[in-house]
């Protein structure tokens, strides 16, 4: 064992959750496997303490490749049985990055026939994003669908059935938000959820039962076991104790090395990995690849078994995934199992992003860790990945998978995931399977032109250029539930219609009129100071670029303040960013060609729980990563930070303030912006192309008041003046990060009051005031005491019949509701609708 430490294995003996259950009170009560599948471990997260870690996922504890791979094929082979050959043919498996990526590969093959898709946190160059979901906890993006077909996850009344994978069936809340995001675009009549566990509460049972009522599908669960967590009162506060205690009395500590052992060598083995053949599910994967990796992994076992030295080739090997690249280093690993039968103890697992306490302990299950910089550019930027119960563990020999993207001087660097390995074992073999890219899409040629008024928007021409195609002349309006009505049975998305615009009341018009006069001074000094932000920041000479339509008329404003204190005459532009479908990359490569990508600042009118923030920077993120403006020739260098007028959720650093009030272009629609509709983005009328669509409401004029908004806030722009100059220079020197304080409560909201869905609480003045403009919410929740603020918000709940509840400790003024079990057509943040019970 090359003279490297090697620590006594305890069979059957100690439960591998002992040593958390005995210190804080946690019970794992199921079926009779259920210790045997899963012990406990901890980390530092303010909402659950501890970890439960799977023995058979091949994550966190090495394990025989045939018992990971047969752990998922078996599950794999229960959904054939329980959809028929037939259905399991046409089926569809998707799997959730990182963690159950290779078992959900696994439970496709147990499928035979149905191709594999797995969530991705890489956003890949030249691949277009067919959707995305959040995880409740995260503030960013998690995960990427990225397929390269782009009808894999298609729907509708001929649809098979789609099989979700997790490594564990918890809350549900995850695995039922993607369901709701991919039926309300793509419907189905059959959901099949997969896990190794099943540890829902009774109360989570039953959720799932009524969503399938609900949603109007069949949803069944396939487990392997079963069980609850019992968890005592105070085991959150008392599990970050222990977790710090722990921590401090490790600090200091060698990283597991061995003292006196030189490192181990490092030697590249050459696959040879079939071209044809995916790294992994990222893109899809189809049964032709499995057909043509099967008849590969004899040969390629071989050649690592070649490369192993006498005493590894008769002792024990790990073969060590890569984060994501699971199934890719478990199918060698099996098949190395195969090529040296039982001369070697083969063991597989994989590293990961997770960190997680370490405890010497053998009824803990994370007995050891190594730490090492991640080695891929991840797009969240640098940061620690671990590889646990590697070290002294007494391997003669570690073979390393990564992909060709993570085959960076990062992994060969001398802290990097190799030089740990070899302090710990006496080979390391380094094998590289090539990361696979689909060919990336041809850009245009010839770039449309952008639109101006008085042809289109009844503003000045030099005032903003809409990159956008006029689609005027086009029947797009339907009555709300007409409209709803075809969205849920048709899976459209909310963007490829127009509800019939709002016309305010007399007694409305009126309130809009007085809120103006009294808030135009602070609207004033809110402009100035986000615009000498931008000016101080990403001067001299920003080009401006406002997200259509709310942020239009912040542009303008913006404009007018830089001319009126100034004397600069800034470009303004307008694009159409749609939720759940991303920003117009068209409009992206106009503006790349005509401007420096490095001047454009976003603008948008006010953050809520910030979606269109995070929405904003995947879509430039993906951009980015497609190669910019060219595809091929590098990226174009767009900032996704986003300037707004109001930010009370705390979502951004370029703000003119972070109070949440009421900014009267929001009282209004098109009326207030320009005369312009909402964006349009549908197949049959946007191209490729083409810039996103809307309509200019020239018969709306005799309503229009977008010039009287202008006029009413730049009339107090010198009253406002030395405010903004105070304003401006505490803010350029204060810590302005994003601070999200409103997500902890938005989160809050939508477990307490049983919606489960963060994209369906609507926060703020501003976008409760569209919620209501646009459909009936289920209801309102108002600060107590918020005052005259809230005057338009009671008025239109009282003419839409929506109660208004008044609550205290709440961070914004009011918070709109929409809820998947009492409100008809509503639709979510993600653009999609929400069926009513």
């Amino acid at each position: 064992m090359s003279g490297r430490v090697r620590r006594e294995e305890a069979v059957d003996v100690v439960w591998s959750g002992d040593w958390v259950a005995e210190r804080l009170g946690v019970a794992l009560e199921g079926d009779g496997e259920l210790h045997e599948l899963l012990g406990l471990a901890l980390r530092r997260n303010p909402k659950r303490a501890h970890l439960l870690v799977s023995n058979v996922l091949g994550k966190h504890v090495p394990q025989k490749p045939s018992v990971v791979y047969g752990a998922g094929y078996g599950l794999g082979e229960r959904v054939r049985a329980l959809l028929g050959a037939e259905e399991a043919r046409r089926a569809v498996v998707l799997g959730y990055a990182e963690t159950a990526t290779g078992l959900g590969h696994a439970v496709a093959d147990g499928l035979r026939d149905a191709p594999y898709l797995h969530s991705t946190r890489r956003p890949v160059a030249g691949v277009a994003q067919a959707g995305g979901f959040e995880e409740a906890h995260s503030h960013a993006t998690s995960h990427l669908l990225l397929p390269e077909d782009p009808e894999l996850l298609a729907g509708g009344a001929e649809a098979s059935a789609l099989v979700l994978v997790d490594d564990e069936f918890s809350t549900g809340n995850t695995v039922l938000n993607t369901i709701r995001a991919l039926h309300e675009t793509h419907p189905r009549e059959r959901y099949v959820i997969v896990a190794l566990v099943d540890m829902r509460s009774a109360g989570d049972r039953d959720r799932l039962t009524a969503f399938a009522v609900e949603i109007g599908a069949r949803v069944d669960l396939v487990t392997r076991s079963s069980g609850t967590v019992t968890l005592p009162e105070g085991v959150l506060e008392r599990g970050q104790t222990l977790v710090a205690d722990q921590e401090a009395e490790q600090a200091g500590r060698a990283d597991e090395a061995v003292a006196g052992v030189a490192p181990a060598p490092v030697t590249r083995v050459e696959l040879d990995w079939p071209a044809e053949v995916p790294d992994g599910g990222r893109h899809g994967f189809t049964p032709a690849h499995r057909a043509a990796l099967e008849a590969a992994l004899p040969g390629m076992a071989e050649r690592i078994a070649d490369a192993l030295d006498g005493a590894a080739r008769h002792g024990r090997v790990l073969v060590l995934g890569f984060e994501e690249l699971m199934y890719a280093p478990l199918r060698l690993g099996t098949a190395l199992e195969a090529a040296i039968g039982s001369g070697a103890e083969i063991r597989y697992s994989t590293t990961t992003r997770s960190p997680v306490l370490a405890v010497d302990d053998p009824g803990y299950a994370i007995r050891t860790r190594l730490v090492f910089p991640a080695h891929d550019d991840p797009a969240d930027g640098p940061g620690d990945r671990y590889a646990y119960n590697v070290a002294g563990a007494g391997f003669d020999a570690v073979v390393a998978v990564v992909d060709s993207t993570a085959d960076t001087p990062e992994l060969h660097a001398p802290d990097g995931l190799l030089a740990r390995l070899a302090a710990h074992t006496g080979q390391v073999l380094l094998a590289v399977v090539p990361s696979y890219t689909p060919t990336p899409v041809q850009e245009p040629a010839v770039l449309p032109e952008p639109l101006r008024g008085p042809d289109f928007s009844s503003y000045a021409p030099e005032d903003v250029g809409w990159l956008l195609q006029d689609l005027s002349d086009t029947e797009l309006e339907a009555p709300t539930e007409e409209r709803e009505e075809a969205i849920q049975s048709g899976g459209a998305h909310y963007a490829e219609s127009l509800p019939v615009e709002y016309q305010p009341s007399a007694e409305y018009q009126a309130l809009f009129t007085a809120a103006l006069d009294a808030s135009a001074a602070r609207i004033a000094r809110a402009v100035g100071t986000v615009t000498e932000t931008v000016l101080a920041e990403r001067g001299p000479r920003p080009v401006l670029v406002s997200l259509a339509r709310a942020g239009t008329p912040v542009g303008v404003l913006m404009r007018h303040w830089a001319r009126h204190r100034h004397g600069l005459d800034l470009p303004h532009y307008a694009l159409s960013i749609v939720r759940g479908r991303g920003i117009d990359a068209t409009a992206l490569r106009w503006l790349a060609a005509h401007h420096d990508p490095a001047d454009v600042v976003f603008v948008d009118g006010w953050t809520g729980k910030g979606a269109i923030t995070r929405e904003l920077a995947a879509a430039i993120e993906e951009f980015e990563a497609s190669g910019g403006p060219g595809g091929s020739a590098g990226p174009a260098g767009f900032d996704p930070e986003i300037a707004v007028l109001a930010d009370p959720g705390g979502c951004v650093r370029t703000y003119g303030t972070r109070e949440d009030f009421l900014i009267p272009s929001a009282c209004l629609n098109s009326t207030v912006s320009g005369l312009i509709s909402r964006t349009v983005l549908r197949a049959d009328l946007v191209g490729p192309d083409d810039f996103h669509g809307a309509k200019f409401y020239r018969e709306l004029a005799e309503a229009d008041v977008s010039g009287d908004f202008l006029a009413a806030v730049t009339a107090r722009f010198d009253e406002v003046a030395d405010q903004v100059d105070a304003e401006t220079k505490e803010l350029l020197a204060a810590d302005r990060a994003p601070t999200w304080e409103g997500w902890a409560a938005v989160e809050r909201i939508s477990e307490e009051y049983g919606i489960h869905d963060v994209n369906l609480v609507k926060p703020g003045v501003g976008e409760t005031t569209r919620v209501l403009l646009r459909r009936v919410p289920w209801k309102i929740l108002a600060k107590r005491g918020a005052g005259t603020d809230l005057t338009h918000i009671r008025l239109l709940a009282e003419q839409r019949g929506v109660p208004v509840e008044e609550v205290d400790d709440l961070p914004y003024s009011c918070v709109g509701l929409i809820h998947p079990r009492f409100t008809r057509g509503a639709t979510g943040a993600d653009g999609k609708a929400v069926q009513g019970a």
